[in-house]
């Protein structure tokens, strides 16, 4: 597992410091504060978002200390040296309550609750949003990549169109909502992930003939040779040649794993090189593809019946295009024992106040049916209220429900136990089955129902009302 621990606080928005610094002097600083991190919108136009990176940002905020070096520079920048004391021996000692890394979540639902001391529960903000926004949104890109993609195999080749390091995180989101290998060699050794890559175009024009090039491919990775048959002509030169060297490779007792396209009418390619690999006696050679490709793309090479038994996805799973954010936000919920929020003129801005948590409704097939969020003492409400919408609600009487609220860090530690990437995963795909298919659809799909119960309608409303002079 990659380490994490070492992060700089500095890794964090000026203002968070300097908040920090105004905590302090007005002895502010363990003041009781509780926030939530939610998200008001779902990327891709979908129904739902992977929620990812919980593990990672555990991991930093246990480890989280300021360092000589860090405490020098915030000197430099102003800082007072008796904040500057205080955070010498900063440590994070709140808690985390929310869901767990592989859940399945939906807009406007708190994900986490992050209580503690205010200056702690502030300094962590920008670390929580850049780690958490980030992998979700690949996650969820990856995840809906899969859900095209069926059983086939899917390949994370993004490292070189990712954003700098942030490739490494994008390879272990990927495989979390998904994927089963990377070309990231790092990131494969770092999270123990099967590696895998096969040449590029330079590779067989470095060669007098693309028949030498393959030959010499061979010979070095016998046990994992994969061509790549597209640089001079794909079924006039290619393909034949990868047959070639196919049974060159047969007589010597191995087998080529896989030719791979990369350019062109890909599903064509993919019928006349499956049909001439049939034909010469090599139906356990497989086919790989890459080349700009996405959910989308994937979903329809399918509906060609193309013989494709490999994607590699790049650009588009890496970035994830065409949304390069998730809209995450970490908003103050209580503080010195009351509950606080924001009030906007856009109504979906106006957050939800006091310490919450989210029960999972469920249909009579045991499939989720709705969320609502509720006080943490509420303990089974009997009806929901659309949150901004009050004349909608949802009785809820009657129905099982789960919780999907459980403590992941009491004291500053964590205390989830650790799991692996695939573990994970499927994760992920055990609650994607119990999403009812029209919410995984990629046009229009169903709203998934989160609300929020009665008596938190209520305490919204009323601190709304002590704000603006009405009560």
């Amino acid at each position: 597992m990659f380490e994490f621990k070492k992060i700089s606080p500095l890794y964090t928005d000026l203002y968070q410091l300097t908040m920090g610094q105004a905590y302090f002097m007005n002895e502010k600083q363990d003041t009781e504060a509780c926030f939530d991190y939610f998200f008001r919108k779902i990327p891709y136009k979908g129904g739902y978002v992977v929620f990812a990176g919980l593990g990672e940002l555990l991991e930093m905020i246990e480890g989280l200390r300021f360092q000589g070096r860090d405490l020098s520079y915030l000197k430099k920048q102003g800082f007072k040296d008796e904040y500057l004391d205080y955070l010498e021996s900063f440590q994070f000692r709140g808690h985390l309550t929310g869901m767990q890394e592989g859940e399945i979540v939906f807009p406007f639902e708190p994900i986490l609750r992050v209580e503690g001391g205010l200056l702690e529960t502030q300094l962590v903000e920008t670390l929580l949003l850049n780690i958490l926004n980030f992998q979700s949104l690949i996650a969820t890109k990856a995840s809906r990549i899969r859900h095209s993609a069926g059983d086939r195999q899917l390949s994370d080749f993004g490292l070189r169109r990712a954003q700098s390091f942030g490739a490494l995180h994008a390879s272990k989101a990927a495989i979390i909502g998904g994927f089963d290998t990377t070309s990231n060699v790092l990131a494969a050794e770092r999270y123990g992930i099967p590696p895998a890559g096969t040449m590029a175009h330079s590779f067989i024009e470095a060669f007098d003939s693309e028949i030498e090039a393959f030959r010499h491919y061979a010979e070095a990775f016998p046990d994992q040779c994969v061509l790549l048959v597209d640089t001079y002509n794909t079924l006039k030169i290619g393909v034949p040649n990868a047959i070639k060297v196919a049974h060159e490779m047969e007589a010597q007792g191995k087998r080529l794993s896989a030719i791979r396209l990369d350019s062109g009418d890909l599903a064509y390619f993919a019928r006349k090189s499956r049909k001439m690999l049939d034909d010469s006696g090599l139906d356990y050679v497989k086919i790989v593809v890459s080349n700009q490709l996405d959910e989308h793309v994937i979903k329809s090479l399918l509906d060609q019946e193309a013989p494709i038994d490999i994607f590699g996805v790049g650009t588009n799973m890496v970035i994830g295009r065409p949304d390069g954010a998730i809209d995450g936000v970490y908003k103050l919920a209580a503080s010195g024992g009351k509950a606080r929020l924001k009030i906007s003129d856009n109504v979906q801005k106006t957050t939800l106040p006091g310490k919450k948590k989210v029960l999972r409704y469920l249909d009579q097939d045991g499939k989720f049916y709705s969320d609502c969020v509720a006080l943490i003492e509420e303990k089974e409400p009997g009806r929901m209220i659309h949150p901004f919408e009050k004349e909608k609600s949802l009785v809820l009487e009657g129905r099982d429900f789960e919780e999907v609220f459980f403590p992941l860090m009491v004291d500053g530690k964590a205390v989830q136990k650790s799991q692996s990437l695939f573990e994970l995963r499927e994760r992920v795909y055990e609650r994607l089955k119990r999403l009812p298919a029209e919410h995984q659809r990629f046009d229009f799909p169903h709203i998934y129902k989160v609300g929020i119960s009665e008596r938190l309608s209520d305490l919204r409303t009323q601190i709304i009302h002590q704000h603006q002079g009405l009560s």
